[in-house]
C-alpha cells in the first residue's frame, strides 16, 4: 500500500493522484515551506554553532543527532517550540 510505505494516510494519496490526473506531474511539485522559518539568519546560524558543540555538550550521553535533540535544542537556546516534523 502506497500510503503505508510512504507514511501518510489513504486521503493524501487519494488527493495527490487527483491533483496529478487533472494537472500531471506539474502539479505535484513541491510549493515549498507553506510558512516562514520560524528563526532568522541569525538563529539559524547560532543552531548551527550550537550542533557542532555536538550531543554530549548538550548533555546527551552519546554522539547522535536526532530531530527530537535537535527540537530540544531550539526549544532551550530560542524559547520557540517547533514539532519534530517541523525541524
Amino acid at each position: 500500500m502506497i500510503a503505508r510505505d510512504l507514511r501518510v494516510t489513504v486521503r493524501s494519496v487519494e488527493r495527490w493522484r487527483r491533483a496529478w490526473q487533472e494537472g500531471g506531474t506539474a502539479a505535484l511539485e513541491s510549493r515549498g515551506p507553506q510558512s516562514p522559518p520560524r528563526l532568522g539568519e541569525r538563529q539559524f546560524d547560532q543552531l548551527e554553532r550550537e550542533l557542532e558543540k555536538g550531543p554530549l555538550a548538550h548533555g546527551w550521553e552519546d554522539q547522535r543527532w536526532t530531530l527530537a535533540r535537535i527540537k530540544t535544542v531550539i526549544g532551550r537556546r530560542f524559547h520557540i517550540s517547533y514539532t519534530v516534523q517541523g525541524v
